[in-house]
């Protein structure tokens, strides 16, 4: 691991520059979350902000993992979303004639780095918080909003519980925001998308399952999902603890125990490249299916460090089955931006600032204002029309019509996708 940054380090935006480019791409590991540390303890609150004059800009803190430990590849994407969703709300006028800036900083997927973030930008006077990937990060990133009364709007961060707080303490639909209330999220809960996965594997006739795993309080969250999920109709989950046992030790084990599916819960590439190889090559394990429901293999660097071994293996992807036309039109200006085919998570990243550029529009720059609103946002993302509400076991406001597919890549065609299942 690289030792991050300093927390308080800019990342240069071109959000409120039409025609600037996007920070270069660099390699890295975890899908949701390589790190494993609890939320960062809460800081002393920042000094009030100074509020900003009709002329000046729209400012929103962005925040995106963009160096490692992180998963840098997701958050280019992330990143390359809200950018392009700026540029947009800019070239329409802005908000009130006022143009749209994105703060950025890199979270590198350390939520100490990221809880001294939000203090930051809450201090400078952002309007809201908006964007990152791992899911100990939002956690982190989503109570210290939620303390500090700063609207957060998370974009790809799937935990049910982000800010600790019970989702009946939340205020109901028009209230003032109060526990919970200051964060909504544009991504589906893992509850929901694990389950719609857990049943692809039943469906597919999978009763006795293995995780590779890592300590992490997503991967035990997923691992749960799954076991009391498939318990009921006859599945059996075996954890292997991929942080003690070397490839070799794990297909061993999994040939001792019969099982018929190996889930990769665990950090891309390190160790997840390494296990794919190895049972790739385990005669032993010929018959075996790979799973990885975080998603590793939506992006492209899965595809260039394992080729044709990288292919068959179902993930959660969260897309429609066929593009609406603004999705499509998002899309192809995503890949020019990106020189390659965007992730859902850039549609992520885009669906976020469009949803929040409506929210300032609305209810102006009033944090309190902006959160009280979330229930009454009513807007058309690249994927769906994008609405929030109150979901039980969710303790912020969700969009409840997050499409989901589980999908892999197709051994034919390494870089297209199939749709195995939508939910």
């Amino acid at each position: 691991m690289n030792t991050p940054p300093s927390p308080s380090s800019p990342v240069p935006s071109s959000a409120s520059q039409p025609h600037a480019s996007q920070p270069p791409a660099s390699q890295p590991p975890a899908s949701q979350p390589p790190a494993s540390q609890p939320p960062a303890s809460p800081s002393p609150a920042p000094a009030a902000p100074v509020p900003p004059s009709p002329r000046e800009s729209v400012r929103i803190g962005a925040l995106a993992p963009l160096t490692r430990p992180g998963w840098t590849e997701a958050g280019r994407h992330l990143l390359a979303g809200l950018e392009l969703a700026a540029r947009e709300v800019n070239d329409a006028g802005g908000i009130d004639g006022r143009p749209l800036e994105l703060l950025v900083r890199d979270t590198a997927a350390d939520p100490v780095r990221a809880g001294a973030a939000v203090d930051e930008l809450a201090g400078l006077g952002v309007a809201a918080l908006v964007g990152e990937y791992h899911s100990v990060v939002a956690r982190t990133v989503a109570t210290r909003a939620d303390a500090l009364g700063l609207p957060y709007l998370c974009s790809s961060a799937v935990l049910d519980v982000l800010t600790g707080q019970p989702a009946h303490e939340g205020p109901p639909a028009g209230a003032a925001p109060g526990a919970g209330g200051w964060v909504a999220r544009i991504a589906p809960p893992q509850s929901r998308g694990w389950r719609i996965y857990a049943d692809h594997l039943r469906g597919a006739g999978h009763r006795r399952i293995a995780v590779a795993t890592q300590p992490s309080a997503y991967w035990a969250s997923g691992t749960r999902i799954l076991r009391d999920h498939l318990a009921p109709h006859g599945g059996t989950v075996l954890e292997l603890d991929a942080s003690t046992l070397d490839p070799a030790a794990l297909c061993d084990a999994l040939a001792e125990h019969g099982a018929t599916a190996l889930l990769l819960l665990v950090g891309h590439p390190e160790p997840a490249v390494p296990i794919v190889e190895a049972v790739r090559k385990d005669e032993r394990l010929a018959g075996l299916l790979l799973g990885a429901p975080a998603g590793q293999p939506e992006l492209p660097g899965w595809g260039e460090l394992l080729g044709a071994a990288g292919t068959a293996i179902p993930f959660l992807r969260y897309l429609p089955e066929h593009p609406t036309p603004l999705g499509a039109r998002v899309g192809a200006a995503l890949r020019e931006r990106l020189g390659e085919e965007p992730s859902f998570v850039a549609f992520e990243g885009h669906d976020t600032v469009t949803v929040l550029a409506a929210a300032l529009r609305a209810y102006g720059t009033d944090r309190a204002e902006i959160a009280a609103g979330w229930p009454r946002i009513a807007v058309e993302g690249t994927r769906g029309p994008i609405r929030f509400s109150r979901t039980p076991g969710i303790d912020v406001w969700q969009w409840t019509g997050t499409p989901i597919q589980v999908t892999d890549r197709d051994p034919a065609d390494p870089g297209t996708f199939r749709v195995l299942r939508t939910g």
